[in-house]
């Protein structure tokens, strides 16, 4: 059983989140800890030279809404934003809390995927923990 699961989800994919957060709780620890979290990319300095809204804080809230609005349809589930490269700032935040387990989701695998990589294998490359990959 796990005491601090980590549960990445990508808010602009289609995912059966109800799927993934029965399954972390099925190997949660008695009186451990979920915590949802999505990561915001950061706009490069070329496109934030020419906007007026700052997007992450104008972005993260929202972000943030619906993170909340799945942890309510669930018991205890924690919700955190990230901002970063989705790979590498779930890896880290993972460290800072001392997940012994990410639950993430993937998609089937694009030719896009072989050459640049999905965030599902950059998680399980960078991770400080186990990591469980759904289909």
């Amino acid at each position: 059983m796990y005491k601090n699961i980590l549960i990445p989800l990508a808010l602009d994919h289609d995912v059966d989140v109800g799927t993934i957060v029965s399954t972390a709780e099925r190997l949660l620890a008695e009186k451990g800890n979920i915590t949802l979290v999505a990561v915001l990319e950061d706009v490069p300095g070329y496109v934030a030279e020419y906007t007026t809204v700052k997007p992450a804080e104008h972005i993260r809230e929202g972000v943030r809404q619906q993170l909340d609005r799945i942890a309510r349809t669930h018991k205890g589930l924690a919700t955190k934003v990230l901002f970063g490269k989705p790979g590498l700032a779930i890896s880290k935040f993972a460290s800072e809390i001392d997940a012994d387990l990410i639950v993430v989701s993937s998609q089937k695998p694009g030719v896009e995927d072989y050459f640049l990589g999905s965030t599902a294998s950059r998680i399980v490359r960078r991770a400080p923990c186990a990591v469980l990959v759904l289909r």
